[in-house]
């Protein structure tokens, strides 16, 4: 399925009645899930976070910012960000299955219809920016809203859509398409803005202004301030004093976190707050953040503790949100404030139940879930004992030179972990596909004919889950290996029971393509993934007597 982010910035944080206005405008959409509304009193800005089709989001986008033009005016508007419109900013985000470019081209159709029919100047930004100037946001902001009325005459800042006439109430509005954001705000133990801007200047990527020895400002020839970069890049930041949490802040926008990663940011305004005498407390999010950002954070701690980064994804969002003290300031919920989180549940239904709904399920009279589903879980657990067995060796007297081989071996075990949880609900959705097949009409020659070709279909992707099954049963056996010759001996029966679970896993999945097989019709696709079952089991067969014999051996 497409979906794309958008994240509108509204002029008001104060009056949340009339964001409620605005959201309810995004609401109004089918298929638009409205992910996050962060008000913020000193700022009087608010950041809307909401997804789904491309569509139906530029339908959304274009009645938010109608709604905002109607009931907002920034004759009146006073707050600590910058800003130039009642909708300052707009942009498209591509999320899944959209490319950059086909955001650019419907932030350009959106930037069109605003300008055409609400008469507001347009500038497009970013990755739909017009010339290069108009790439960075703050070049086009800059002057705010006071001064863009005089800006708007001067012919290098002309709109891209609209008129040359400033917007009296709703301003000027930027729309284009970027990367994903993080807005990220650092906290310290301080009332002082002037040294939260002093830390911001030294950070961010445009820089300071470099001054020579009697104090003044160096210039090139043609009269430019030379400016001297900051530690960061891919970051903007200012540093502000917040008088609802009654401290400093260095605000930052991570405008490519794979450049420039919160962890990173994290780290360097510590540094900078010690060289000046202060601490930094904490750090804020606003809006949502991907998971892979949070995680990096956690391994990144991890490591610097000398801990295994092998253990369960929550275990390291957990110690993510403490180590940045993304709490600091209220309760951070990863449910909430984690984008993947909010779009789609990590797990199916029969992985996120209970093991006694499982197995309730499970023993009804229902085909689904089966025997694939149970292998899944076999695999899981195995993998999950793997990763146990690592993480009880690192840290252990004697195992020192071993650290590396099992933080990697838990590592491993949690990806596969993962893996095999979600082919839980996998495998019983594929066969569910098998059954819609099956269902279909069959009272004329054509029907039958139809309906035949997708139960062939249907049946040939049933066979990829538990053959996904089987290949990952097939992976953790060596793990389980590993652990067993080389992991803390007090565990070694953990090691011997993961391969023996792992095994009975393989088997399962094994048993479930050759049973599907039965039903196709397509001898060329039968023959190759016979072939295929056989040399994994044989295999994991191999693994399996090796392991038994480290095991029995250790234990009697």
């Amino acid at each position: 399925m497409k979906i794309i982010e958008c994240v509108p910035n509204f002029s008001e944080g104060i009056d949340l009645a009339k964001i409620k206005e605005i959201t309810n405008e995004i609401e109004s959409v089918n298929n638009i899930s409205l992910l996050d509304v962060d008000s913020g009193a000193d700022t009087n800005r608010t950041v809307v976070t909401f997804v789904g089709p491309p569509e139906n989001v530029v339908e959304a986008a274009f009645l938010s910012i109608k709604k905002a033009s109607e009931i907002l005016d920034m004759q009146s508007h006073k707050g600590e960000h910058a800003r130039m419109g009642a909708t300052d900013v707009c942009p498209l985000v591509p999320v899944n299955g959209v490319t950059m470019d086909e955001c650019v081209d419907l932030s350009k159709l959106l930037a069109e219809r605003v300008g055409r029919e609400l008469h507001i100047p347009i500038y497009l930004y970013e990755n739909s920016a017009s010339n290069l100037e108009r790439v960075n946001l703050a070049n086009i902001r800059s002057g705010e809203y006071e001064g863009m009325c005089e800006k708007l005459q001067v012919h290098k800042w002309k709109p891209d859509f609209g008129p040359t006439k400033l917007h009296k109430t709703a301003g000027v509005t930027a729309i284009g398409a970027r990367e994903f954001l993080i807005a990220y705000n650092i906290n310290l133990n301080s009332h002082e803005k002037k040294l939260a801007s002093d830390i911001a200047l030294d950070i961010r990527e445009a820089g300071r202004a470099k001054r020579n020895s009697e104090g003044k400002f160096e210039r090139e020839a043609d009269g430019t301030i030379v400016k001297v970069p900051g530690s960061l890049k891919s970051t903007k930041a200012v540093g502000w004093y917040i008088d609802e949490y009654k401290q400093a802040q260095v605000s930052m926008n991570l405008t490519n976190f794979n450049v420039t990663s919160p962890h990173q940011a994290f780290d360097e305004v510590c540094m900078q707050a010690h060289k000046r005498g202060l601490r930094v407390t904490g750090s804020e999010l606003v809006g949502l953040i991907p998971l892979s950002a949070l995680l990096n954070a956690g391994l990144h701690y991890l490591h610097k503790q000398g801990q295994s980064q092998g253990i369960p994804e929550n275990d390291i969002i957990h110690i993510a949100i403490k180590s940045l003290g993304l709490d600091d300031l209220g309760e951070f919920n990863p449910k909430e404030k984690i984008i993947e989180f909010r779009v789609a549940e990590k797990y199916g239904a029969l992985a996120n139940s209970s093991i006694t709904d499982f197995i309730d399920e499970l023993s009804s009279n229902s085909p689904a879930p089966g025997g694939g589903s149970v292998s899944a879980l076999a695999g899981a657990l195995a993998a999950g004992l793997s990763a146990m067995v690592g993480n009880l060796t690192i840290g252990k007297k004697g195992f020192e030179d071993s650290v590396t081989e099992m933080n990697n071996l838990a590592i491993n075990s949690q990806k596969l972990k993962d893996q095999l949880i979600k082919l839980i609900d996998d495998d019983t959705n594929s066969f569910n596909g098998v059954i819609d097949a099956i269902r279909m009409p069959k009272k004329t020659d054509r029907e039958i004919e139809i309906r035949h070709v997708a139960i062939q279909e249907a049946t040939k992707i049933a066979t990829y889950s538990p053959l996904s099954i089987l290949e990952a049963c097939a992976s953790v056996m060596p793990l389980a290996k590993l652990t067993a010759s080389k992991g803390n001996p007090n565990s070694i029966s953990d090691a011997g029971v993961a391969a023996e679970m792992a095994h009975a896993g393989a088997q399962g999945g094994a048993m479930n393509v050759l049973i599907n097989l039965s039903d196709i019709d397509d001898d060329k696709f039968c023959n190759e993934m016979k072939i295929k079952v056989e040399n994994i089991l044989l295999t994991v067969n191999e693994h399996l007597m090796e392991i038994r014999k480290i095991v029995i051996a250790a234990i009697l």
